[in-house]
């Protein structure tokens, strides 16, 4: 089974973020097939040098990479990328840059879709 799971949200100021990954490395290891789409604010998750600041939400950035390393394909929109001038290399190694027309692929490939 393949699980598309698209998250919105930047990865500070609510729960969404933290929620997405924890769901992700949750199916990795029940050995579904996952795609993590970040879209819009949630692409900023795959920046690296994450500094969660005076949030009191968890750094982030290194549970991204375990999703990576456990075989989560991660995708980040590039389209919002570029809007606010991220380019591939300030990304989490392994995070792939994609255009709507890949995420709209994966997203059909998905028996499931999960929105955070």
């Amino acid at each position: 089974m393949k699980v598309g799971m698209i998250l919105r949200r930047p990865p500070y100021g609510d729960i969404n973020a933290a929620e997405a990954v924890r769901h992700a490395l949750g199916a990795v290891s029940d050995d579904l097939g996952v795609s993590l789409l970040l879209l819009d604010g949630g692409a900023l998750l795959a920046l690296k040098g994450q500094d969660e600041g005076q949030t009191e939400y968890t750094n982030l950035g290194a549970v991204l990479k375990d999703c990576i390393e456990m075989g989560v394909e991660v995708f980040a929109d590039e389209g919002f990328l570029k809007g606010c001038n991220i380019a591939a290399a300030d990304l989490v190694e392994g995070v792939k840059p994609a255009d709507s027309k890949m995420i709209s692929a994966r997203l059909r490939a998905s028996d499931k879709i999960m929105i955070f």
